[in-house]
């Protein structure tokens, strides 16, 4: 979800008031839902203010600000809190921050809009789309106490310095805190104008390194997460959801469960029509009761034969080989430049590679849950969702409610995203149960729940073929993909638009060769699917990259200099898919020769020891890498090193950044080593982390660097663009040290 090139007026989406006291910045007051209690304030007039304001200033010197998008580990309630900081000049020590609850409203054509910003979670879009706004609500509240300091001592604005806390008249000598200020403020009477905004020289927050805001809470286990959350009154419910894609209950018995000391009730969830899109994703039986342990039980109690449904047949070996037939035919192709078929047919030498990548899980520590109060007239949510309006939308269609302002949400910290939280399929479970039992009820998974149930990272094979001339110049470039869409039963998607997901056709080499096609195949399966962490690109870099070495070590080049010559010099490239709109392939070649420099690349390595380089551009940050790894006698593997430069633009949290690309690291390295989802007989087999094998921490990298580089670029996201080059530059390494050539992912145990 990409926030919309907005500018923030005081009274076209802020508005400001002073309540007891206090200088609130915050959206127009509109009313969303139920709020709780205890967010409610009044104006003298009555009028509800938002729960969730931008700022708040308090007369004790207390500054909250509130960030609009979920926070799961991303940092965006550090970095989104920096930019309304930054514009405010205070001391960001001193700040308090807290998730902002969902902000909808009726727009003037009379649809549903949002009522200050977007508020989702998802391709590394935080920083982009707030970069301007919440440091314009920054910069108002900053002209407001300023401007407050002036009336109150007769001398103009531009007199006045508004820093840590403190507006001062140099002048005469006098100042003024803000929680002093905070209640003129409040009153103060502006004409509709912009703030002026802090130019880059003048920061003092933005780009300094910040501590996470909420680390504390986290390591003493404060509580944060969805999983935390109780409110009075609520009931527990886990689901027995069919294992099998798409399956039906033959026969229920539901008399033990019911005997459970506890349990409350049964209740049947339907699935959707076949084909259909997802509300929830499978039939289920939710057993209600009012403790958790008292819900499992009766969950194990219930007796229930299953219909093995329409994809009975699938398993993992028989996807494989369906993708591997659909590329002998021919596929839709998506773009196709100059005269491919001429190109290569005139090649002086031409490579071909086949790669495959499996089905992955998101297994996000934090299971899915959610707490759904269903009223007679509104309906309130607490859930950990990347996409807090997807929640009220999907609520609202499963219990057919036309007002979606009666929804509210309440966003919590997330115990891992991923993707896995852009769809709210478990709230709308715990919607369903809530009304049809007539009280709170607060849905909980279990470990397997969530791994059988997930809507995993799309699987498929990748056929690329590549033409040189006599010169060595790059004359011909495919990509072929058979793969299962995550697009598959999206709402109003044909089946012509799935590969929009799966391949980005402006990829690299893109716009950087003549002859050029894509073409993709349409796979079928039953296996539900959906975002996942960098989503194509995780599966496109690893391709591209690790053919990129293939061709280098065939044509007796370095693997470098090989990438270096095909994407040239510094220059603007159209990039029309997510992270556009331009390419800069200059950009990519600054990181792989920084990456190169830092990590020693081209340098001799002992026998037994491999050395390899990847880089790709995600959602509009550059990243490359150097992985070292050593492989013994008997196949064991360890990664020794992993140094990584960094391009990303204006950097607003340097701990975030270099936080989150070690998190990539680690989640590419432990997908890369061993992680698949086994499908056989129609569902899903894996059950518990004993058969799916995270890595341990024995296995991640000693040393990894972060080198990031500084520029004048527009700020990019990071949430996801350390994690796409990892497994490319790892298989990379592994040729290096044992001349074995990985295409085919999980590694497991393709070296012993």
């Amino acid at each position: 979800m990409n926030a919309p090139d907005m500018k923030l007026s005081r009274r076209s989406l802020l508005s400001y008031s002073a309540i007891a006291g206090a200088l609130v910045i915050t959206t127009p007051l509109v009313s969303c839902g139920r709020p709780q209690e205890e967010a409610v304030v009044s104006k003298p007039k009555g009028e509800p203010v938002s729960a969730g304001p931008f700022v708040a200033i308090r007369p004790d010197e207390s500054v909250v600000i509130g960030f609009p998008n979920p926070e799961m580990g991303q940092g965006v309630d550090t970095a989104l809190a920096m930019l309304v900081a930054e514009e405010l000049g205070v001391d960001f020590e001193r700040v308090e921050v807290q998730q902002m609850p969902l902000g909808l409203m009726i727009g003037d054509d009379g649809n549903i809009t949002w009522k200050n910003l977007p508020q989702g979670s998802g391709g590394s879009t935080s920083i982009t789309g707030n970069w301007e706004p919440l440091r314009q609500a920054g910069a108002l509240a900053r002209m407001l106490l300023v401007e407050a300091a002036a009336r109150q001592w007769e001398v103009s604005a531009d007199e006045l310095t508004a820093e840590n806390g403190v507006v001062t008249h140099a002048a005469s000598q006098r100042s003024a805190s803000f929680g002093e200020l905070a209640k003129l403020a409040g009153d103060v009477e502006l004409g509709d104008v912009e703030p002026d905004l802090i130019s880059k020289e003048n920061f003092r927050i933005i780009g300094t390194p910040q501590k996470m805001k909420n680390a504390r809470a986290i390591v003493t286990g404060t509580p944060l997460y969805g999983i935390d959350a109780e409110i009075p009154g609520m009931l527990h419910a886990v689901v027995a959801r069919c294992p099998y894609f798409d399956g039906t209950a033959r026969s229920v018995d539901e008399s033990a469960a019911r005997a459970i000391g506890g349990v409350r009730d049964v209740i049947k969830i339907d699935r959707p029509d076949l084909g259909a899109p997802y509300d929830v994703q499978a039939e289920g039986y939710a057993v209600v009761a009012d403790s958790l342990w008292a819900a499992i039980k009766g969950r194990d109690a219930l007796k229930i034969q299953w219909d093995t449904g329409a994809f009975s047949g699938e398993s993992s070996a028989s996807f494989k080989a369906h993708c591997e037939d659909l590329l002998k035919g021919k596929g839709q192709i998506v773009r196709n430049d100059g005269d491919f078929d001429t190109a290569m047919d005139a090649a002086d030498k031409t490579y071909e590679a086949n790669y495959w990548q499996p089905y992955v899980s998101h297994a996000p520590l934090e299971p899915q849950n959610a707490i759904v109060d269903v009223r007679a007239d509104t309906v309130h949510i607490i859930a950990p969702t990347q996409m807090p309006s997807g929640a009220n939308r999907i609520v609202a269609g499963v219990l057919e409610i036309e007002d979606r302002l009666s929804i509210s949400v309440e966003p919590t910290r997330l115990g891992g995203g991923f993707g896995r939280r852009l769809s709210n399929d478990y709230v709308a479970e715990a919607a369903l149960i809530s009304k049809s039992v007539g009280a709170p009820v607060k849905v909980q998974w279990t470990r397997d729940d969530d791994l059988r149930h997930d809507f995993f990272r799309p699987s498929g094979m990748h056929q690329l073929r590549a033409g040189f001339d006599a010169e060595g110049n790059l004359t011909g470039w495919t990509q072929r993909l058979a793969s299962a869409s995550k697009y598959y039963r999206r709402p109003n998607m044909p089946e012509t638009e799935y590969w929009k997901a799966e391949l980005y056709p402006d990829n690299f080499p893109g716009n950087l060769v003549d002859n050029y096609r894509v073409e993709y195949f349409s796979a079928k399966s039953g296996a539900p699917r959906g975002s996942w962490r960098a989503p194509a690109h995780t599966a496109n870099a690893f391709v591209v990259e690790s053919f990129l070495d293939e061709i280098a070590e065939l044509r007796g080049e370095d693997p470098l200099a090989l990438r270096l010559r095909i994407l040239g010099e510094d220059r603007e490239l159209p990039y029309e898919q997510h992270g556009g709109p331009i390419f800069n392939p200059g950009r990519l070649a600054g990181v792989l020769k920084l990456a190169a420099e830092k990590g020693g690349y081209g340098e001799k390595m002992p026998e037994g020891q491999g050395r390899g380089i990847a880089c790709h551009f995600t959602f509009g940050g550059y990243v490359a890498q150097v992985v070292d790894v050593a492989v013994d006698e008997q196949g064991g593997l360890r990664v020794l090193k992993v140094v990584g430069a960094i391009d990303i633009g204006q950097v607003v949290n340097p701990n975030g950044v270099e936080a989150q690309h070690e998190g990539g690291i680690n989640d590419g390295l432990s997908t890369a080593l061993r992680l698949a989802i086994d499908i056989e007989g129609g569902r899903v087999t894996n059950e518990n982390f004993d058969s799916y094998d995270l890595m341990k921490i024995a296995d991640a990298p000693p040393i990894i660097e972060s080198h990031i580089v500084q520029n004048d670029y527009p700020p990019a996201g990071m949430g996801e663009m350390g994690l796409p080059p990892l497994a490319p530059a790892l298989a990379n390494a592994i040729f290096q040290a044992t001349g074995k050539r990985i295409r085919d992912l999980p590694i497991g145990d393709q070296l012993a």
